[in-house]
C-alpha cells in the first residue's frame, strides 16, 4: 500500500480536491493508497475538512494528525512518515504543486526496487524574482554542504518503508527533511516534474519565514557558517601582515601615514567581523541548547482514522 503524506496549513479549500486528485490517478492504476493529512496548527477549518472527508470517503483510508500548535513543515512530514502504515510513502504538497499525476511514474520506480525517488523541478512556475534568486543561492549553500546537488531539490518524494523506518529514528531536534533523504542513502533515482498552480489559496511562506528557514535547515544540516568565520579569520591575518608590513617599511623610511581614517576603518571592519562571528557561534550554541532539551519535536492533539 503506498501512503501520501500531506502536510496541511491553513489549505481548508484543498482538503477533499487533493483527495479527488491523487484518487483519479491512483485507483485507474489499481494501486491501494491512504492519505495521511498533517494538520500543522492550520488557523482555518482544515482539520474539520479532514474529518468530514475521513467520515465520507470509502475507497480510500483517510488517517488526520493534527498537532497542538503549529510546529512547521518538518515536523509535519516526520508525524505524517510516524503514522503511515503503508509499504512505501510519499510526500506531496497538500496546494497539489506537486503533480498527482507523477505519484504513478514514482511507484513504479518503488516496484522496480529503487528505494529513494527523489522529486526533481523541471520548472519552478510563476515565482517571485526576488525568491527564485533567494532559492538559487539557499540551495547552491546546502549542496556544498551536503555534497549533492540540491539545485531543484523538493520535499516531492517517495520512500520505502524501511528508508522511512531509519529516517523516523534520527535523534535529532532540528531535521531537514529535503537533503536528510539523500545524505541516507539507499538505492535511489530522480523524477522531473513541472511545478503546478496552485489549486486555490496562496502560498503560506512569507520572505522572513523562509529566511528563517534557510537559515535553520542549513545550521541543522552544516557547519558551513562556522568554517567561514575560520576562513574570513585567515584573510584578515594575512590582510593584517600585508599591511603591517607596508606600515614598517614606511616608517623607517620617514614616510609614515597618519593613518586616523585606515584605523577607523580597520575598527569597524575587525568589530563588526567579530560581532558577526559572535552571532553565528551563538546561533549554533542556541541549536545545542534546543537539541540536549529532547523536548519533541511535536504534540499531537488528535488523531481521527477510518477504515477503508
Amino acid at each position: 500500500m503506498l501512503s501520501v503524506v500531506l502536510p496541511t496549513y491553513n489549505e481548508e479549500d484543498n482538503i477533499e480536491s487533493a483527495y479527488k486528485s491523487i484518487r483519479e490517478v491512483l485507483i485507474p492504476e489499481g494501486i491501494e493508497f491512504e492519505l495521511v493529512y498533517v494538520n500543522d496548527g492550520s488557523k482555518d477549518k482544515s482539520y474539520e475538512k479532514i474529518c468530514e472527508l475521513s467520515k465520507k470517503v470509502g475507497d480510500a483510508k483517510i488517517l488526520g494528525v493534527s498537532f497542538s500548535r503549529n510546529f512547521g513543515k518538518e515536523a509535519a512530514i516526520l508525524a505524517g512518515l510516524a503514522n503511515a502504515t503503508g509499504d512505501v510513502c510519499a510526500v506531496m504538497d497538500c496546494d497539489l504543486q506537486h503533480p498527482a499525476s507523477t505519484l504513478v511514474e514514482m511507484y513504479r520506480l518503488w516496484e522496480q526496487g529503487f528505494e529513494v525517488i527523489e522529486g526533481v523541478k523541471h520548472s519552478r512556475g510563476k515565482e517571485n524574482p526576488l525568491y527564485r534568486g533567494f532559492a538559487r543561492l539557499f540551495y547552491k549553500l546546502i549542496s556544498h554542504a551536503a555534497g549533492v546537488d540540491m539545485a531543484r531539490a523538493s520535499d516531492f518524494k517517495m520512500l520505502d518503508r524501511k528508508v522511512v523506518d531509519e529516517y523516523v529514528k534520527l535523534p535529532e531536534r532540528n531535521i531537514f527533511f529535503r537533503a536528510l533523504s539523500s545524505w541516507m542513502g539507499y538505492k535511489s533515482i530522480t523524477v522531473e516534474f513541472d511545478v503546478e498552480q496552485r489549486k486555490s489559496g496562496s502560498s503560506k511562506w512569507s520572505l522572513d519565514s523562509l529566511v528563517r528557514y534557510a537559515v535553520g535547515s542549513i545550521s541543522s544540516f552544516s557547519t558551513a557558517p562556522m568554517q567561514l568565520i575560520t576562513l574570513s579569520g585567515v584573510f584578515f591575518f594575512v590582510f593584517s601582515f600585508v599591511l603591517g608590513i607596508q606600515s614598517l617599511i614606511r616608517w623607517f623610511s620617514g614616510n609614515a601615514l597618519e593613518g586616523f581614517t585606515t584605523v577607523i576603518l580597520l575598527i569597524l571592519i575587525i568589530g563588526s567581523l567579530i560581532m558577526v562571528s559572535l552571532g553565528i557561534i551563538g546561533f549554533y550554541m542556541a541549536r545545542i541548547y534546543e537539541e540536549i532539551k529532547h523536548r519533541p519535536r511535536y504534540i499531537v492533539d488528535e488523531i481521527i482514522r477510518n477504515q477503508k
